[in-house]
């Protein structure tokens, strides 16, 4: 069964399991959210639930959203996300319906979906990994890229790895288990670290591994 929620990155911690085993876990405040609207493969195309995130005022939103939670009876949300389904579980979902973290127990698999902190511009050992030259005896070459091995051609083939613009990009980070679930304030903990800075928005859906 396909299933998931939004949420935001609090920060990361620690607890003990019943070994004294020390567990790195990222605190997520997850939900609640809202059905806001159900694709169907007669409509759409695809199956689908789109789940809406944080109560907003009015006055922040166009009037194209303001029309679309309108139309569905549904108080105005800061973000909107879609989580695919296989079609006979559409029968599971309402629009109007609250998701809350209890959706998922703990010692399940999780993917977690989130934006990368930005980095601006970066060379190519930092954003890469490349290695430098010899920064002593005279040499002038240090942190540039080097060769592009495109010498007869003369130009730089595609997908050609060079300094630029680092992080700030969608990452999926898969299979990080659930360590334990607060319903009552909204909260789970996973193992490991997840895309983004603290506050950042995730989208948490069952491991598909």
């Amino acid at each position: 069964m396909h299933k998931g929620i939004l949420g935001r990155k609090l920060g990361m911690t620690q607890v003990f399991d019943e070994d004294g085993t020390v567990i790195p876990v990222t605190v997520i405040k997850a939900g609640p959210c809202v059905v806001v609207q159900k694709r169907t493969p007669e409509r759409d195309g695809y199956a689908a639930v789109q789940l809406g995130f944080e109560e907003v005022r009015e006055k922040l939103l166009n009037k194209p959203l303001l029309g679309h939670f309108a139309k569905h009876q549904v108080r105005p949300m800061r973000f909107l996300r879609e989580i695919r389904l296989d079609p006979e579980e559409l029968d599971n979902y309402e629009v109007g319906q609250e998701i809350r973290v209890d959706i998922f127990s703990p010692g399940e698999y999780v993917d977690v979906r989130g934006t990368s902190k930005g980095k601006g511009f970066a060379g190519g050992i930092k954003r890469h990994g490349f290695q430098r030259g010899p920064m002593s005896h005279g040499s002038k070459y240090h942190r540039r890229p080097g060769s592009l091995a495109a010498k007869g051609p003369a130009r730089v083939f595609k997908g050609r790895k060079l300094p630029g613009r680092m992080g700030g990009a969608t990452v999926t980070v898969q299979h990080l288990k659930v360590v334990k679930v607060d319903p009552e304030h909204n909260l789970m903990l996973v193992k490991g670290a997840v895309p983004g800075p603290r506050r950042g928005l995730l989208l948490i859906k069952n491991s598909r591994r």
